[in-house]
């Protein structure tokens, strides 16, 4: 088949679909419009997030067999499209799921320790070791929201920490371990004093995270997003943190992740948050380590092998 890539990948996929026998063009640099002007040649995308896949790009490729997401996440692809179309969609969520699982504990070690403050203080000069005590993982109860491919990588990754571990899935039943206990939503949010979430965006998704939703927690918890910046708001996440709802959050996603798109309103409560030192930001790396850079290609490969035979 022919295959286009549209965003920018590591190289070693190239010659690994060529050694399946396709024909493969790299166009990293490619606009939408351009996209559009030559999808129709194409049996095969492989995208990470440049453009959405929607109805108008989807109806002129014409030709197209499958997607491949060089990532997880698959909000910006008009699924039910797909399925009427036929065409597959492969995506590598087990491919990045080590970088995110890590990248989490890391964020909150560092919120816990308070590494981000204490670093900037002793750069000039103050030396606070009251003002930077931390605190220990040991002994808290986490809780997981989502135990996908993320979710279960996040439990392992704690397993030394001496945690106490509860999940919550909405489709998936039977899944509890030795070391992670399945508990519905409610159980869960009567105990846990950390919560990381592993949940695509979807319309039920989208803005979960109100207030009042935190505000029905039992106690105030450390919060870990590192899924979808769109399931809580500045606006809540700073209300949260005023009325101590939440003592801390680890945020690798945004409401919006383009700072020149900010509404007024995003840009005064991003102000308020970017300002606190429990808060930890990274910008959208949490699945996006050199490691998983290729990772993520050997599962997309293997995919579009076992879908195909040419």
């Amino acid at each position: 088949m022919k295959v286009l890539i549209i965003d920018e990948m590591h190289h070693s996929i190239i010659p690994m679909l060529e050694k399946l026998g396709h024909e493969v063009v790299y166009l990293p640099k490619i606009t939408r419009d351009e996209i559009l002007e030559i999808v129709s040649q194409f049996q095969g995308l492989i995208i990470r997030s440049k453009t959405p896949m929607d109805r108008e790009l989807l109806e002129k490729a014409v030709n197209l067999k499958f997607i491949g997401r060089a990532g997880a996440g698959l909000d910006q692809i008009d699924l039910d499209y797909l399925v009427e179309r036929g065409v597959k969609l492969f995506h590598a969520a087990k491919g990045n799921r080590d970088a995110v699982a890590e990248h989490a504990v890391g964020g909150l070690l560092a919120l816990f320790n308070q590494l981000k403050k204490a670093d900037t203080e002793v750069r000039k000069g103050i030396w606070d070791r009251e003002g930077n005590r931390g605190y220990e993982l040991m002994g808290k109860t986490v809780g997981i929201m989502g135990f996908g491919n993320m979710g279960k990588a996040f439990s392992k990754r704690l397993s030394g920490f001496g945690v106490k571990i509860l999940a919550y899935d909405k489709f998936k039943l039977d899944f509890g371990t030795e070391q992670v206990q399945e508990v519905m939503w409610e159980k869960l949010k009567s105990e846990v004093d950390i919560l990381s979430i592993h949940v695509p965006l979807t319309s039920e998704t989208r803005n979960y995270f109100t207030l009042e939703e935190l505000a029905s927690f039992a106690k105030p918890i450390w919060f870990i997003n590192t899924a979808r910046g769109e399931v809580v708001s500045f606006a809540t996440l700073n209300a949260a943190l005023d009325q101590g709802i939440l003592r801390g959050a680890v945020l690798d996603v945004l409401e919006n992740e383009k700072f020149n798109k900010f509404t007024e309103e995003q840009k005064a409560e991003f102000e308020k948050l970017s300002q606190r030192d429990n808060v930890i930001f990274s910008p959208h790396v949490a699945g996006w380590t050199f490691e998983s850079y290729e990772k993520i290609n050997k599962v997309l490969v293997k995919k579009i092998k076992n879908a195909f035979s040419i």
